[in-house]
């Protein structure tokens, strides 16, 4: 089996960082999102690996490269441009081949791997196996729609009225059939040739789909909120490692995690955090759910809740939370300007004002 990862996105929720960095290598708890895809797939025994790119290409390339880091072998499939999550697979259909494959959205986050999906499906007897999970707002999601038998029947892209609360996660299992439904589709009103109007096909035509729930947490990791989630989620399974510099006037609580290179001076962290090479935080209160990127500066400040990216300084801060801190980025006090009221008071008048 062969594995193809989608990372051509632009990651429009996430801007303004996504403006100079791949969304799929925005990271949470200081390692990309893109990379706990491609681990999940190693580890489900796949090692032949296509990653679809588009615009961001020279940056998933740098990151990733031949994919040997990850014990992987990488092609990349460029997507001109972004036309459909089916759309992918066909440009990717000389690479693909015969073979069947599992299709990974570069920017989801799956507890538990996709090991049981992969070793589950059995091509004889399906043309495609899909992960299920319920959702507050399946308007947002592709849908699925079960028979009684728990057996997929219908499918339909962000509908206005869904007919089941059942989402698409974002991994897909296929057989080389899915390559024939995809010929017959045609693009959607958004223009896009839609994955799940390919999987309609094949259940119209006879071709079994599959499903499975999924029992652990999956979260797509397109906006802020959902980072700082995944961010979260991690970090509460990371086991404390003090490799860096800690002072005798500061205080660690908890599980913290700092890499060596990390310098802590007469500040408080408390747990779970993980802090990269190379930070220094000083008079400092850094809380619980923080991932602190490689070089930064946290001075005089107090975070917690938050993702801070690489080389970014936070000096002179009262108090942030629940927050996504980009790289080089600096936040510091605003200088406050001189006020002064301008007043016709007449005689025996008396005036409060705001200090």
């Amino acid at each position: 089996m062969k594995a193809l990862v989608l990372a051509g996105g632009s990651g429009t929720r996430l801007r303004p960082i996504t403006h100079t960095r791949a969304k799929q290598l925005v990271p949470v708890a200081n390692k990309p999102v893109l990379f706990y895809g491609l681990e999940a797939i190693r580890d489900a025994g796949i090692t032949e690996v296509g990653v679809v790119v588009g615009d961001t290409a020279p940056e998933i390339e740098e990151a990733v490269g031949d994919g040997s880091d990850f014990r992987l072998q990488v092609t990349y499939l460029r997507q001109q441009a972004p036309l459909g999550l089916a759309h992918a697979v066909m440009i990717a259909q000389d690479f693909l081949g015969e073979d069947p494959f599992a299709m990974y959205l570069g920017d989801n986050f799956i507890v538990g791997g996709i090991s049981d999906l992969v070793h589950s499906f059995d091509p004889a007897q399906a043309a495609a196996g899909i992960m299920l999970t319920p959702v507050d707002d399946p308007r947002q999601f592709g849908v699925a729609e079960l028979d009684p038998q728990g057996r997929v029947m219908g499918l339909e892209e962000k509908p206005e009225h869904p007919r089941s609360d059942l989402a698409l996660v974002g991994v897909y299992l296929f057989t080389a059939m899915i390559h024939e439904a995809i010929a017959e589709i045609k693009p959607s009103w958004r223009g896009e040739l839609e994955i799940t109007d390919a999987l309609q096909w094949l259940i119209d035509n006879d071709h079994p789909v599959s499903s499975t729930k999924v029992d652990g947490y999956w979260k797509d990791t397109g906006d802020t909120a959902s980072m700082l989630e995944v961010n979260r989620l991690i970090l509460d399974r990371v086991e404390g490692l003090v490799d860096g510099d800690v002072d005798e006037e500061s205080e660690l609580v908890g599980r913290v995690r700092l890499a060596e290179g990390v310098r802590i001076r007469r500040s408080r962290i408390v747990g779970p955090v993980d802090i990269a090479p190379g930070t220094l935080i000083t008079d400092s209160y850094v809380g619980p759910s923080t991932s602190i990127a490689a070089n930064c500066l946290i001075d005089d400040s107090e975070i917690e809740q938050s993702i801070v990216l690489e080389n970014a300084t936070i000096q002179g801060i009262r108090r942030i939370e629940a927050s996504l801190i980009g790289h080089h980025a600096r936040v510091t006090p605003a200088i406050r300007r001189p006020e002064a009221h301008r007043l016709v008071l007449g005689d025996h008048s008396e005036a409060q004002l705001w200090r």
